[in-house]
């Protein structure tokens, strides 16, 4: 333990802290003691990271996942605020140091020693599984080592295996040299037996003082663990069998617990020398050559049980190849049936694309705009860009470069849509007044603007753009020269312009908020609102399905204000506007999560990950996925590649197929998306087929066609 230093806090939730117990990258462990004396190791998150939204729900799982293993291997949560301005959480105190100091104190451990780590560890490991959980971290410094023995901590990045989701924010999750090949390869598909691996690289740590695949670099630690032989030169040979089995490539051939742990149990309490057989299974498998003739003298064990490493080195091609092959860290992945049909495809992108980023921010004189967020559209290869804290930008698609940028203010909101060769944008010049703009797209220059209500947004239409007047008595259409098409008077009752299927409607309520009433759903045209049909309160619009209106039912509509709450739909509406009739079609079971029409498929996505695929004409579920992926954007489809997009707040991409819901590909978060990535909802739109994304100010474009 090392004293306190300047900043660290004197107490937390109420524990006082008596000195750091040790640091790491995202937070700082203390020790602290509660008013009866009772001493916890509290873990505290580091600010930044407190501010992410994937690290505050990794550390929510890591407590749950701690509490829900109680075992007399393993440190028991005590207390936790993960809601805290910096989350933290106490575990019961355990003094000792961790294997990787103990190794590093008093060298490898003796046989006995090992025998007990061993038994130790499969029996935390067991309250692990049987908890439902993997652990996916087991190393030497998370193996506490006490009088009683090892206890496992840290379940920072443990995972359900019920595939409850686990969020990945590009950064490695584990460590390689104790990582195992499906863990490195298949990162969402791991199950118990990767613990098991783990068990075998840690048990070679401890009895030797370097691990089976350790190398110069992580990418060459990570090739070696999925494609290369473990250096196991100086284990005992007693526990060679139980190592090697653990160490398989395969995780269907690595033994059960309760068989290592049988194991284990058959080799003797002491030091004393023993057969090499003790260590082996009733049914032994073939053991793979840890080291080739040419290297077994210069990797013999020493008097001490250490070995000089056998270092592999990889030159040239064979360098390229083994760290291409891996992309451990680069946090992209495909199947081999993804790369097959995407290098039988040539994607369509815009004249000279290549990947870029371009940061929007744009910082002006004005008073900034926090009411909505930034965002881009597109028409054909255009791209036009804006939001709170970014002037309107054109940007070339192909490579992200500003070709025009308008405006002495943020403009509060993304573009209100192109068309016809105008951007229409809005502009705020005081807190009373609101504008729609038209704008040259290929220039910039404003064309004409006309005032619209401050609290209702304008929207494209198919014979041009519909507003509601400043004093929301009128809606107002305005063609593409700014001549005033026509006006229809509102009703004495909170109206929204909408579109659906591109007819213009108002979408109605006799309640004194909106969505307090039952909504009334009218056609407009010039001079009347015609055609009412009632829907229900809270009834929610998602554009039209073969001409006709489409919108979600809620299977409740009372207001909760419990964090994290999502309303449940249970129907969709078809309205016929020409009958009045309307057609509700059940769902197979209620349904959460924003939910977005794209060419007759509803994606509703839950802020946990998960992306359910709805037939708009039948109610039918498609698909479901259950993803690693938080606070995912609206999606964007491509027809040509089959394929639903989507981004994060901190720019991760995933493509699922469209048919299917299976993952197709997925990147690593953006390196420093920027200070407003937490606080802006994602956007994600194709450009031809190049995908184009927001994170919080940042714009970026990858290719479909997989990693770049």
């Amino acid at each position: 333990m090392t004293p306190l230093s300047t900043g660290d806090p004197e107490s937390i939730g109420g524990y006082s802290l008596l000195g750091r117990l040790g640091a790491g990258g995202m937070g700082v462990v203390y020790l602290g003691v509660s008013a009866s004396g009772r001493k916890v190791a509290v873990k505290l998150a580091r600010g930044p990271y407190a501010q992410e939204e994937e690290f505050r729900t990794r550390f929510r799982q890591e407590i749950a996942a701690a509490r829900r293993v109680s075992g007399a291997f393993t440190a028991p949560v005590v207390d936790a605020d993960p809601d805290a301005d910096q989350p933290w959480m106490a575990t019961l105190y355990v003094p000792g140091l961790n294997l990787a100091e103990t190794v590093q104190k008093n060298g490898p451990l003796s046989r006995r020693e090992l025998r007990a780590l061993g038994l130790g560890l499969t029996e935390a490991l067991r309250d692990i599984h049987r908890a439902g959980l993997v652990h996916r971290d087991l190393k030497p410094s998370n193996v506490l080592m006490t009088e009683d023995g090892p206890r496992v901590i840290d379940f920072g990045i443990s995972r359900a295996s019920d595939n409850q989701t686990l969020t990945t924010t590009g950064r490695m999750i584990g460590t390689p040299p104790f990582m195992s090949p499906e863990q490195l390869a298949s990162p969402r598909e791991v199950t118990p037996a990767s613990d098991v691996f783990s068990l075998g690289s840690l048990l070679v740590f401890a009895a030797v003082g370097t691990g089976p695949f350790d190398a110069d670099s992580p990418y060459i630690t990570g090739y070696q663990v999925v494609h290369g032989a473990p250096d196991l030169g100086g284990v005992p040979e007693a526990l060679l069998g139980i190592v090697e089995r653990c160490l398989d490539k395969d995780p269907a051939a690595r033994p059960e617990l309760a068989d290592i742990h049988r194991m284990l149990q058959a080799l003797p309490e002491s030091d004393a020398s023993v057969s090499p057989e003790a260590g082996r299974s009733a049914n032994p498998q073939p053991r793979p050559t840890s080291q080739s003739p040419a290297t077994t003298s210069a990797g013999a064990a020493t008097g001490t049980g250490r070995r000089r490493r056998v270092r592999m080195l990889l030159t040239g091609l064979g360098a390229v190849l083994a760290v291409t092959g891996l992309c451990v860290g680069v946090g992209v992945f495909m199947s081999e049936r993804d790369t097959a049909t995407a290098t039988a495809r040539a994607a369509s992108l815009p004249d000279g694309w290549r990947p870029w980023r371009t940061e929007l921010r744009y910082d002006v004189k004005g008073i900034p705009l926090d009411y909505d967020s930034p965002g881009c559209v597109a028409e054909g290869s255009a791209l036009f860009c804006g939001g709170t804290g970014v002037t309107v930008a054109r940007i070339d698609a192909a490579s992200g470069r500003t070709l025009w940028r308008t405006g002495t203010r943020p403009q509060g909101a993304q573009p209100v849509g192109v068309r016809d060769g105008l951007v229409y944008v809005y502009e705020d010049p005081d807190d009373s007044t609101r504008r729609v703009v038209a704008l040259d797209a290929a220039t910039g220059h404003r064309r004409w603007q006309r005032d619209i209500s401050k609290s209702e947004d304008a929207v494209l239409y198919d014979g041009g753009l519909l507003t509601l007047s400043p004093d929301h008595s009128s809606f107002v259409a305005y063609g593409p020269s700014g001549k005033e098409l026509w006006r229809a008077r509102s009703l004495d009752e909170i109206c929204t312009p909408s579109v659906l299927g591109g007819v213009p409607y108002a979408l109605c309520s006799k309640g004194t908020e909106p969505g307090q009433a039952p909504v009334e759903l009218m056609r407009l045209g010039p001079g009347s609102l015609t055609g009412t049909v009632t829907l229900p309160e809270k009834a929610e619009a998602l554009g039209a399905v073969g001409g006709q209106p489409l919108f979600l039912a809620p299977q409740t509509a009372k207001d909760v204000y419990d964090a994290g709450y999502e309303r449940p739909y249970n129907a969709l509406l078809r309205v016929a506007s020409e009958t009045r009739k309307v057609r509700r079609i059940p769902l197979a079971r209620p349904l959460t999560g924003a939910a977005t029409l794209v060419d007759g498929v509803v994606y509703f996505v839950r802020s946990n990950g998960s992306v359910t695929a709805v037939s708009a004409d039948s109610g039918k579920q498609l698909w479901q996925k259950v993803t690693d992926v938080e606070s995912l954007s609206a999606p964007a489809v491509s027809a040509t590649y089959k394929r639903v997009y989507f981004s994060n707040r901190f720019g991760r991409l995933l493509a699922l197929d469209s048919s299917t819901g299976a993952e197709v590909r997925s990147t690593s978060a953006l390196d420093d998306p920027g200070d407003k990535a937490q606080g802006y909802p994602p956007h994600v739109l194709l450009v031809k087929d190049a995908i184009v994304a927001m994170a919080g100010d940042t714009v970026f474009s990858r290719s479909p066609d997989g990693p770049t």
